[in-house]
């Protein structure tokens, strides 16, 4: 669990009144909204996913409302219970399908309660079924149309939202990659081989130890040499010999009747 409050006597009571609750494992502490958000991604990505944030409402920059807002957009959020001295946004909290509403100073029955719903919440949610290696809704928010889903970037301090249909391809950073789309490129602290495995549902083929492309983003394919490369966005991107066998086929696979086909080259 994951508590968030810019106040740091405050956030010390939370994280110490939450270890002391024998329910609870692992309890970590942030002091801004914007590092929260971070942490659930970060915690999704090695997937040990948050079941609860304990968010303080009024907080410089990103707030705890806006937050909320946004880990609305993901495809299993943590459970939200609100810890604030503010009596007057409950309403707006439970819009946003809080589990609790807890006024300062926090008193250890109060929050016992909050803990009760939480675990209620967590029962209820239905368990995987199965181990498979998570698909591509478990890192970013599901809708019936994968190219809606959306990615969160932090640019400056400010939290914006790429589509994954507007990646045309993906470069490998280290431990980093950067999302390249057609209004730019936005870094993400994700190892390119945790989104070759969650974005192959969404039509994401790796190419290249270094790039992973969107298949429905390549206006051409290119052999040069016996050379494999492909053309997307006015980029050219080789593909290895490794992935080459993989990329044509996919190429066959996804055209289609009456859809314009990707140019092929010798």
């Amino acid at each position: 669990m994951l508590a968030v409050d810019d106040e740091a006597p405050a956030l010390e009571d939370l994280v110490h009144l939450l270890r002391d609750d024998p329910r609870i494992g692992k309890v970590d502490g942030v002091t801004d909204a914007t590092k929260a958000l971070r942490f659930v991604h970060h915690a999704l990505e090695i997937d040990e996913p948050l079941d609860a944030l304990f968010l303080d409402l009024r907080m410089p920059g990103l707030n705890g409302l806006d937050l909320a807002r946004v880990l609305t957009r993901f495809a299993d959020p943590p459970a939200i219970v609100f810890v604030t001295a503010y009596d007057n946004h409950a309403v707006e909290a439970f819009d946003l399908k809080a589990v609790d509403y807890i006024l300062k100073p926090v008193r250890p029955e109060r929050l016992a309660d909050a803990v009760d719903r939480v675990m209620e919440r967590l029962a209820k949610t239905p368990a995987p079924a199965s181990a498979e290696a998570p698909k591509v809704a478990d890192l970013v928010n599901p809708t019936t149309d994968a190219g809606d889903e959306t990615i969160p970037v932090e640019l400056g301090g400010v939290v914006k939202f790429v589509r994954l249909g507007d990646v045309r391809y993906v470069e490998a950073q280290g431990d980093y990659t950067r999302l390249h789309t057609a209004a730019g490129g936005f870094l993400v602290r994700i190892p390119i081989s945790i989104l070759e495995r969650r974005w192959a549902p969404a039509g994401f083929v790796r190419i290249h130890r270094s790039h992973l492309v969107a298949v429905k983003h390549i206006e051409e394919l290119r052999v040069d040499a016996g050379q494999m490369s492909v053309r997307i966005g006015g980029e050219t991107l080789t593909v290895s010999r490794r992935h080459a066998r993989q990329v044509r086929e996919l190429l066959v696979r996804n055209a289609r009747p009456g859809s314009e086909p990707v140019r092929h080259q010798q």
